[in-house]
């Protein structure tokens, strides 16, 4: 998006003329390569920032209010809070985010010295499980950090984005999210520790093709009360293990040590929810090595494993997701695919050759839609950094 317009569109939003002391910024959305619900699990994931994100326009005020305005949300209008009152209000919508970010920054740098006037532009779907939610916090959180020169520490920022999340919204989701959007880095997915927050970005050499992400448009009612339930099943599953085994998490166990002692688990689900954790964990680690060793190849053999994975170990993909992933499997210069985020709707990830990449979406979106009933959205993805200044 051009830095001049977005600055245009902030000024009108906000009558002011003169574009001295204006700031801009910009936030990206996430996708997870692979590690699907391993994060929980005392697993590995590793995501990467997208080039679809979240823009910001801001300029100090002189006085201790914050007006903020989405072009995403245009029919909420210019929302106002006070620095010194920051709780959470449901009729304050989107801007509840920004709110609670600066509300932990305030508490663990001090108070501000002033509020500005802040405009927000997104082209991420929204619900789509790109993690716009974490755009927004990572996005207020460095525009703190760079108009009052706090000179935070990017993991500490990266925290605080999950405490919002957790604290503040409400929603018991792990770190994986504003880890991936505020430590982002061109070209390069990062192997992260959900537990230990160790880290090493792995190269993206993916020269020729591609990333397809595709938004099935699924609503995804069900994901929060389907995801508790995975992860209490996971849970009980572990404390069956427990009994005979000293580990603290399902990715503790190697795929080997957990065939040798499934049979702790009588229960032919839990079984099933455990191995995908443990499995999917390893094929992680594989993923960073075939990713260091530049071998797509084997890269997108993992990727179908953890559909497969998802479908028949987790039961987390659905209709909608398998159509898409077998569509896109069926498809010539397709290297790899699968459903990526909590499940049950959301996005289907496809890796594939450059010079295939259009009869790609239309082959699988006509199948799609006449499966479905109604259309997918195709968005070509290119890695990008994390959260900054432009």
């Amino acid at each position: 998006m051009e830095k001049n317009k977005l600055i245009k569109e902030f000024q009108q939003v906000f009558s002011i003329e003169a574009s001295e002391g204006v700031h801009t910024f910009f936030s990206p959305g996430r996708i997870n390569l692979i590690g699907e619900h391993t994060d929980y699990n005392g697993g590995y994931v590793l995501p990467c920032a997208i080039t679809y994100g979240t823009y910001g326009v801001v300029k100090l005020r002189e006085d201790r209010r914050v007006r903020v305005y989405s072009k995403n949300f245009a029919d909420k209008g210019i929302i106002e809070f006070s620095l010194d009152l920051l709780e959470f209000n449901a009729e304050d919508n989107w801007s509840n985010y920004p709110k609670g970010m600066i509300r932990y920054v305030q508490e663990s740098q001090g108070s501000l010295p002033a509020g500005f006037d802040m405009y927000v532009s997104g082209n991420l779907p929204n619900g789509a499980g790109l993690s716009s939610s974490a755009s927004l916090e990572m996005l207020t959180g460095v525009i703190l950090d760079e108009l009052f020169d706090l000179k935070l520490n990017r993991i500490e920022l990266v925290k605080l984005g999950q405490k919002v999340e957790n604290d503040f919204i409400g929603v018991n989701s792990g770190i994986m999210d504003q880890f991936a959007v505020g430590m982002g880095k061109v070209n390069c997915g990062m192997f992260l520790d959900c537990q230990t927050l160790e880290y090493e970005y792995a190269p993206l050499d993916i020269d020729g093709h591609k990333i397809i992400i595709i938004n099935s448009n699924k609503r995804r009612e069900l994901a929060d009360s389907k995801y508790n339930q995975r992860r209490s099943e996971c849970e009980q599953a572990l404390e069956l293990l427990q009994r005979k085994l000293d580990i603290q998490s399902l990715g503790d166990l190697t795929e080997a040590e957990f065939e040798a002692n499934s049979s702790l688990i009588e229960d032919d689900m839990l079984k099933r929810r455990a191995k995908h954790a443990v499995f999917e964990n390893s094929r992680t680690k594989r993923a960073l090595k075939s990713l260091k060793e530049g071998d797509l190849g084997a890269f997108g053999n993992l990727m179908n494993e953890s559909h497969l994975s998802m479908r028949h170990d987790y039961e987390i993909t659905g209709i909608e997701m398998d159509t898409l992933v077998e569509a896109a499997w069926a498809q010539a210069g397709t290297v790899g695919a699968r459903m990526t985020g909590g499940g049950f709707g959301g996005c289907a990830l496809a890796l594939v050759d450059e010079n295939k990449v259009d009869s790609f979406i239309k082959a699988v979106g006509e199948q799609y839609k006449q499966k479905i009933g109604y259309e997918a959205n195709f968005y070509v993805a290119s890695i990008g950094d994390g959260t900054k200044q432009i």
